[in-house]
């Protein structure tokens, strides 16, 4: 073998090496949560949002976001049998989209029990999929975040606040106009809380909730913890299955950084 062609075979194994790691560690997370379902009797559901890099000899090539797909979980819902119960493992640092308002409808309507698994953190859109279950499962020191949306940068509920300490009269245009968008945002936002929450709470304390984390004391990526969470009136229990550690040691975070709720949409 000449040394050129021995070249291009060491290249060759190191531009295959991370794909063939990646479809190992692909491989594992399926098996943990068959596994995982099966102990529990539950279909398993993965909603988990976690930066990866690929690196060759040593150099990052490639960087995507290992989100599972909306309408993926969206269909395995819907292929879940109604006497099934589904488990939702919920890994989300980004803000309410309408695909997670999709997905916590769903889950709000499938007829056997969900539970929710929080081993780390959901932020805002995965607090309203939160919402959507039975039973939520967290670990003592996992997280919620607020449904607050954001307005042209800003949260609704300060741009209310800035054009009610102005008053209208003395308000910029582009003020009093933002403002009439974070109404209509905030409303709707507390709209999509009570149709979720609906779904396990009465109807009195479906608005308490909604009021609560759309509240104005909450900036966009506030944690809210365990207890704080218990204080509203959230069913959690402070632990989950230990497999579920397992399964997020094979979701590495490259670029660890504070979760924010992002905007909302």
């Amino acid at each position: 073998m000449t040394f050129l062609n021995l070249l291009w075979l060491v290249l060759l194994i190191a531009a295959l090496t991370p794909v063939i790691r990646q479809k190992m560690i692909e491989a594992t997370r399926a098996r943990l949560m068959r596994d995982l379902g099966e102990t529990r009797g539950t279909r398993v559901i993965p909603l988990i949002h976690r930066q990866e890099e690929m690196r060759i000899l040593g150099f990052p090539v490639m960087r995507r976001f290992e989100v599972e797909d909306s309408e993926e979980v969206l269909r395995a819902i819907r292929m879940t049998d109604d006497a099934q119960p589904i488990d939702v493992i919920l890994h989300l640092p980004c803000g309410l989209s309408l695909a997670l308002e999709q997905v916590a409808m769903a889950l709000s309507q499938h007829p056997a029990n969900v539970t929710v698994i929080i081993p780390h953190y959901a932020m805002s859109g995965g607090a309203l999929v939160a919402l959507a279950a039975d039973q939520v499962l967290m670990d003592a020191q996992a997280v919620l975040g607020p449904l607050s949306p954001l307005v042209g940068g800003f949260p609704a509920a300060s741009v209310l606040h800035a054009l009610e300490t102005a008053g209208a009269e003395n308000a910029a245009d582009e003020t009093v106009i933002l403002a009439d968008v974070a109404r209509k945002t905030q409303a709707q936002v507390r709209q999509v809380i009570q149709r979720v929450a609906h779904s396990h709470h009465t109807t009195e304390m479906a608005e308490k909730l909604a009021e609560q984390l759309t509240a104005a004391e909450w900036m966009p990526g506030c944690p809210i913890f365990v207890d704080q969470a218990q204080e509203m009136g959230l069913k959690i229990e402070k632990s989950i299955p230990e497999e579920v550690y397992h399964l997020m040691n094979l979701y590495p975070q490259s670029l660890p950084q504070r979760p924010s709720a992002g905007e909302t949409s």
